[in-house]
């Protein structure tokens, strides 16, 4: 589809997933072992032959700028790209941070006014899911629709969470409430469970649908509104706006869908992935997910038992180690007997060489990785830690827990060590309960 421009917007500071977002911004953070976020949009896009597109960020953009260089080129006689927008001091007098989604796409209206670009499409950076956006546009063409909308359907309680759209019998949206609170506000966008049956979805108790913040506007259209109002964001603003003067139309949408936006969202997207029956395939002959390619040799298991757990390429998983529900980042060493439960390891940047294990003995460091005799348990071990022999993370906080430490936090209830932190030999963490 070369008349599209595709923008991923990679977000805010990302603060509801800090301390992972404290060196890197929100789609940049490390998925399933072995795979980023922004990859998700980014695979859906290659495999729905959308090959324009702009990543759109402003907070600590360097490691997912590299990761992106590294990952994503294309044929010189194709004319793809996926570049990073970052904020930027303009000639015209632009010096401002982006403010929100829709100020950071006025900001970059030039590079939508190119030629042969009939159509835009936004996607969100921190979305879990698997979209034909083929699909969506035939919704769009054939509908003749000034902007489609992709839609979810949700029970009630979820509703109170969501951007809730009321529609017609032909799909166009005829009214929205963000994130409904009372029953009122409710039952005035529900759909009764006949309109899911006749657009060929089975409800099972969901009567709202939800915006999922993925649209597909004309191009002329999306310019003319936001260089015609100062509108910030598109879910709360520039949407609602045209539902009435313009035809907005859904694009139903009925796979697995989630939004990575809070530690506990992470948490359980991951170990959900690493499941029996995940709800979301990593493995897809149709419709693969990329990432970058790593020249990284088979992961060594020594004796160890393991289930239900990823396990990512080049690590080396000690005798007598036990690794259950878990997923296991790159490169990532686990000493003898240590035990992960339930927990989102995400390995090391790169192996240590003798000469740095010989400065880190001197220095009386642990290696990187987790030490022998180490137990974690219901926890997320970021990149390139330092985890000594006999580290005891305990499970147990509360969902609600929020603790504040040096080189941790527990957030949603869930310990996170961050990124390069050192954990001494016999460090324990638990809750106080």
């Amino acid at each position: 589809m070369q008349n599209v421009i595709t923008l991923i917007l990679g977000g805010g500071r990302g603060s509801r997933l800090f301390p992972l977002t404290k060196y890197r911004s929100k789609p940049a953070v490390p998925l399933a072992g072995k795979y980023r976020l922004i990859d998700i949009p980014l695979s859906n896009c290659i495999n729905s032959d959308l090959r324009r597109v702009y990543v759109l960020t402003q907070f600590l953009s360097v490691s997912l700028h590299r990761h992106i260089r590294q990952s994503y080129r294309f044929d010189a006689f194709g004319a793809g790209f996926v570049e990073l927008l970052a904020a930027q001091q303009t000639m015209d007098g632009g010096t401002d941070w982006y403010e929100g989604t829709a100020d950071a796409v006025r900001k970059n209206c030039r590079y939508l006014e190119q030629r042969g670009i009939d159509h835009v499409l936004i996607l969100s950076g921190d979305q879990l899911y698997r979209m034909d956006y083929q699909a969506m546009m035939k919704t769009h063409l054939d509908t003749k629709a000034d902007v489609t909308i992709a839609g979810l359907p949700v029970n009630r309680e979820l509703a109170r969470s969501f951007g809730i759209m009321r529609i017609d019998r032909a799909g166009r949206v005829t009214g929205f409430v963000e994130k409904p609170k009372t029953q009122a506000q409710i039952d005035s966008v529900s759909m009764p469970e006949q309109w899911f049956r006749d657009h060929g979805i089975e409800p099972g108790g969901r009567d709202c649908l939800a915006s999922m913040g993925i649209y597909l506007f004309q191009r002329d259209l999306l310019v003319e509104t936001l260089r015609s109002t100062s509108f910030d964001d598109f879910g709360k603003q520039v949407f609602p706006s045209l539902i009435e003067p313009k035809h907005v139309q859904v694009h139903l949408f009925d796979g697995y869908w989630e939004d990575i936006g809070t530690i506990r969202a992470f948490y359980d997207a991951n170990l959900a992935l690493a499941s029996a029956n995940p709800p979301f395939a990593l493995a897809s002959a149709e419709s693969p997910l990329y990432s970058r390619a790593r020249f990284l040799p088979p992961s060594q298991i020594l004796g160890a038992t393991i289930n239900n757990s990823l396990i990512a390429d080049g690590c080396r998983i000690g005798s007598g180690a036990v690794i259950e529900n878990s997923v296991i980042g790159l490169r990532c060493q686990v000493g003898a007997n240590a035990v992960i439960r339930n927990s989102v390891i995400m390995g090391s940047d790169m192996y240590a060489s003798d000469l740095d294990l010989r400065e880190d003995h001197a220095k009386h460091l642990p290696p990187i990785g987790i030490g022998a005799d180490s137990v974690i348990e219901g926890a997320i071990i970021d990149k390139n830690c330092r985890v000594g022999a006999g580290v005891h993370i305990a499970a147990g906080f509360g969902s609600d827990a929020e603790v504040a430490g040096e080189n941790y936090a527990v957030v949603d209830g869930i310990p996170v060590v961050e990124k390069d932190a050192t954990l001494p030999e016999g460090w324990t963490l638990r809750s106080e309960r």
